[in-house]
C-alpha cells in the first residue's frame, strides 16, 4: 500500500535522524546485489473512491408510481454499483489521455466493496474502488489524478451518488545520495554475494523434478551470486528508459530519503534458472524458496553483514555523515516538493472494510463488515 513512511514522516520519526539504510530483497534485475545509483524510485498516488447513493426516492418521479412501495416494478435509482462500473469503464476508456505513451508508469485498480446484500430492488448504497498509479514525477501523477477526480465526479453525478476520496499513499520520487550509496557499496562488496551451498543446490533441484524440469547441475539464477557495481547496474537501467525519465518503479522508502540520506541497496534472493526453452516457474517457486532456511539464508547474511559494516563506518566517521547531509542539502536546495504532498494531520486509512474470516459448523467463510 506504500501508506505507511509517509505518515512517519508526517508524525516527525524521520526528525533529527542522520542517516537511512534501505535494503529491500532483490525483485527485478538488473538491481541485484548492487546499490540504487541516480534512477530511484519515483512517484507512487493511491485514492480510494467511495460512492454511496443518496436517497432513491429523489431520483425519479416514476419511482413511486407503483402501487406498492419499493414494489420491483418501480424505477429505482442507479445506485453506488452503476456509479463504481460507469468509474472503471470511464478510466479504462480515459487512461490512454492521461499520459503520454513513453516512460514506465502503470495504473492499477482493486474493488473493496460493491453493493454487497443489496436486493435486487433497492439501489446499491455503497461501492468503493482503490486506484493505484506508478509514475516517474510528480507532474506525471497530478495529471492522472486530475483525470480520476473528474471521472469520478462524473460517474457519481449519473448513478445519483455522491463520491469522496481518501488517500492511502501520495509519495515523492526518491533523491539521491552518493556518498552514502559508495559507503554501502563497500560493505556489500566486504560481505560478497550470496553463495548457495550444496542443501539449498539439493532443495532446488528438488524443486525443479517435482515441476518436472530437468535438475540443473547449477539451479540458480546466475545474477543472484555475483556483484553489481553501482554504475554498471545504473547503465544497464537506462537502457530500458527515455532519456528525460529520472526515476523508475515505485516504493515508499522513497520518502524517508526527503528527511535524511538514504541508501537503497538489494541483495539476491533465490531464483531458480530459467529451464531450457523458457517459461515460467509457478509464483509458489520464489515464496517457497524465500522461507527455506538453507536457500533464504544466504540472502539474510549477506544483508546483515552489509548493514551491520556500514552502520559502523557510519557511527565512526562523522565527517562522512556530514558529507551524506550536505549533499542531501544540496540535492533539496530549489526542489518543488520540499514539502510532504499530505497534509501533517493526514490520518492513514484504518477504517475501510476488510473482509472478515469466520469459521462454523460448515467451515470457513468470509463476509463484509460494513453490510
Amino acid at each position: 500500500m506504500q501508506g505507511s513512511k509517509v505518515v512517519h514522516g508526517l508524525r516527525g520519526y524521520y526528525d533529527g535522524v542522520d542517516a537511512i539504510l534501505s535494503f529491500h530483497p532483490f525483485y527485478m534485475l538488473p538491481l541485484c546485489n548492487t546499490v540504487r545509483w541516480d534512477t530511484h524510485c519515483g512517484a507512487y498516488y493511491s485514492r480510494v473512491y467511495s460512492f454511496v447513493a443518496r436517497d432513491a426516492a429523489e431520483w425519479s418521479p416514476s419511482s413511486s408510481d407503483a402501487p406498492i412501495p419499493a414494489a420491483h416494478t418501480s424505477a429505482r435509482a442507479p445506485g453506488a454499483n452503476v456509479a463504481l462500473a460507469t468509474m472503471l469503464a470511464l478510466t479504462k476508456a480515459t487512461q490512454e489521455s492521461m499520459l503520454a505513451h513513453v516512460g514506465g508508469w502503470s495504473l492499477n485498480e482493486a474493488i473493496l466493496a460493491a453493493g454487497n446484500f443489496t436486493a435486487d430492488n433497492l439501489p446499491a448504497p455503497l461501492a468503493q474502488v482503490q486506484y493505484a498509479w506508478r509514475v516517474p514525477d510528480v507532474a506525471m501523477a497530478e495529471s492522472v489524478l486530475a483525470v480520476l477526480e473528474a471521472n469520478a465526479e462524473h460517474s457519481a453525478a449519473v448513478a445519483h451518488c455522491d463520491v469522496s476520496g481518501a488517500w492511502v499513499a501520495r509519495n515523492r520520487p526518491g533523491v539521491v545520495n552518493h556518498a552514502l550509496a559508495e559507503v554501502v557499496w563497500r560493505n556489500l562488496q566486504d560481505a560478497g554475494p550470496p553463495h548457495y551451498g550444496p542443501d539449498a543446490i539439493a532443495v532446488a533441484r528438488e524443486l525443479q523434478s517435482e515441476l518436472g524440469v530437468e535438475p540443473m547441475e547449477r539451479p540458480f539464477l546466475p545474477d543472484c551470486e555475483q556483484l553489481v557495481e553501482p554504475r554498471e547496474a545504473e547503465r544497464r537501467l537506462r537502457e530500458l528508459m527515455p532519456s528525460w525519465q529520472r526515476n523508475w518503479t515505485s516504493d515508499d522508502y522513497v520518502e524517508m530519503s526527503w528527511y535524511a540520506p538514504t541508501a537503497r541497496f538489494y541483495v539476491a534472493r533465490p531464483v531458480l534458472r530459467a529451464p531450457a526453452g523458457g517459461g515460467a516457474y509457478p509464483a509458489w517457486v520464489m515464496n517457497a524458496l524465500g522461507g527455506i532456511p538453507a536457500t533464504i539464508d544466504p540472502t539474510v547474511a549477506c544483508a546483515a553483514r552489509t548493514l551491520a559494516g556500514s552502520m559502523l563506518d557510519l557511527l565512526a566517521d562523522r565527517a562522512l555523515l556530514d558529507r551524506a547531509r550536505q549533499e542531501l542539502e544540496q540535492r533539496l536546495e530549489g526542489a518543488p516538493h520540499r514539502a510532504p504532498l499530505l497534509p501533517r494531520d493526514h490520518e492513514p486509512p484504518l477504517d475501510f472494510p476488510w473482509p472478515e474470516y469466520v469459521t462454523t459448523a460448515r467451515g470457513t467463510h468470509w463476509s463484509n463488515p460494513f453490510c
